[in-house]
């Protein structure tokens, strides 16, 4: 089963693998921060947080072991016309996970924008305390959208289950260790969270577009994030840091 580890590329495939499950994981890590954050008090959004990756690693080694059924889940089950350069779309099983998956981020996404643009979220969270056992729920289905496509892509890297499953293992140990430190850093930064919350929309469209034809190269997304997060890392080192209390003072100078 480990035959694998005095083979340089294996190693390598590894390692790219491994790579490629952490940088998927981060939006992730993001979607399990912002719906642990909903519970009410801090013990429960942690445990909230540790216990929803814990649901991830067994999906996904689930779903590696189960990787043979998963690229069957490619097969077409019937055909749309129109939606792909105006030809006939064959949509497969997979692609209405893609986007009943994208249509759920989507909705949660726009839901938590408005919440915080409307100025609602204190009363929400007040008025309709979420269940640890629904906020689960919700990162188990997501959990296992975000994960089909990253196990067909490891099928096609990589042969060995056994580097699937190290590779999956090593990126949740990576998600737990800095679900914590991403959750505050996202919680402290309101314009943080609401930057998230739209790629989360980015992603779920990205997810629609794929399980109807239309294929939107990963880079786009990934360099369209990166920048977005470069000028709001600007936006939060320039910003003034107390700029509530400087403003009495500047009043009593009028």
């Amino acid at each position: 089963m480990f035959e694998w580890v005095s083979s340089p590329a294996a190693w390598a495939g590894l390692l790219t693998l491994l790579l490629l499950e952490i940088v998927l994981g981060i939006d992730n890590i993001v979607f399990i921060s912002i719906l642990a954050g909903k519970l009410p008090t801090k013990e429960e959004q942690e445990k909230a947080r540790k216990m929803g990756l814990g649901i991830a690693l067994i999906s996904r080694i689930l779903l590696v072991l189960s990787a043979s059924w998963i690229v069957s889940l490619t097969k077409p089950i019937f055909t749309i016309p129109g939606i792909a350069d105006h030809h006939i779309a064959e949509i497969s099983a997979r692609d209405l996970i893609l986007i009943l998956g994208g249509v759920f981020l989507i909705y949660k996404a726009v839901k938590e924008i408005h919440h915080k643009l409307e100025g609602a979220d204190d009363a929400h969270n007040a008025n309709a305390k979420p269940k640890l056992s629904a906020i689960l729920a919700q990162i188990l289905l997501l959990d296992v959208v975000f994960s089909i496509d990253s196990v067909i892509t490891a099928v096609g890297m990589v042969k060995e289950v056994s580097i699937m499953i190290v590779a999956v293992i090593g990126a949740v140990a990576f998600m737990l260790v800095y679900s914590g430190p991403i959750a505050r850093f996202v919680e402290k930064h309101p314009t943080v969270k609401v930057l998230a919350l739209s790629f989360l929309i980015m992603i779920g469209t990205s997810l629609i577009a794929e399980g109807t034809g239309f294929e939107i190269p990963k880079g786009y997304i990934y360099c369209s994030m990166a920048f977005a997060i470069l000028v709001e890392a600007i936006n939060l080192r320039v910003r003034p840091k107390h700029a509530p209390a400087d403003t009495p003072a500047i009043e009593e100078a009028h």
